[in-house]
């Protein structure tokens, strides 16, 4: 199975997580935390929105917003993934009606516009519909992560990248959250 491949929704974001079970930060990790700077965007923010939006002007669908508060949401959940070793999206309720989109790769190999491009190549089997019913595939996680990242009626995204020991692990959250049943997919 391709590292990126799990189910999907969400974009970098900053914001503090409150969850019940404690963050375990695995030894030689660290979590690149995005500090919103009003009226300009880090550099970092600024790829990723741009990526995210590149994609977004080709499907038709208006451009998304940098979301510090998704973004720090997207931070607070590096370490768990790193911790785990498994791409496993973070509990319903920590995200709150937050999307999310999860990425792994080998560290430092990769770069942020090559990692949404991975989500994005999803486009190959999408085919525009009611959701779940739009993928090529039959299966509408082969999808998942582009139909978030188009997602029309989303609006903001924050992100984040954690660099474990082995893997750089890239988190967005969006807001509203797509990938909802029954709504219409250009």
């Amino acid at each position: 199975m391709h590292a990126s491949r799990c189910l999907s929704a969400v974009l970098l974001g900053l914001s503090a997580v409150s969850c019940s079970a404690p963050v375990v930060q695995a030894p030689g990790a660290r979590t690149v935390a995005l500090a919103p700077v009003p009226q300009q965007l880090t550099n970092l923010s600024t790829r990723l929105l741009a990526a995210h939006n590149q994609e977004r002007a080709a499907a038709g669908v208006p451009p998304l917003q940098w979301d510090p508060a998704l973004a720090a949401s997207a931070a607070g959940y590096g370490p768990a993934l790193a911790a785990s070793g498994r791409l496993d999206h973070a509990p319903e309720a920590v995200r709150q009606g937050q999307g999310e989109n999860l990425w792994e790769g080998t560290r430092g190999v990769f770069s942020l516009e090559s990692m949404v491009a991975d989500w994005a190549s999803e486009r190959r089997w999408f085919r525009p519909g009611t959701f779940p019913n739009v993928s090529t595939t039959g299966n509408w996680a082969d999808v998942g992560h582009y139909t978030q990242i188009i997602w029309p009626g989303t609006t903001h995204v924050g992100c984040a990248v954690h660099q474990g020991p082995r893997s750089d692990f890239l988190i967005c959250r969006y807001s509203p959250a797509g990938n909802v049943q029954g709504q219409r997919v250009p």
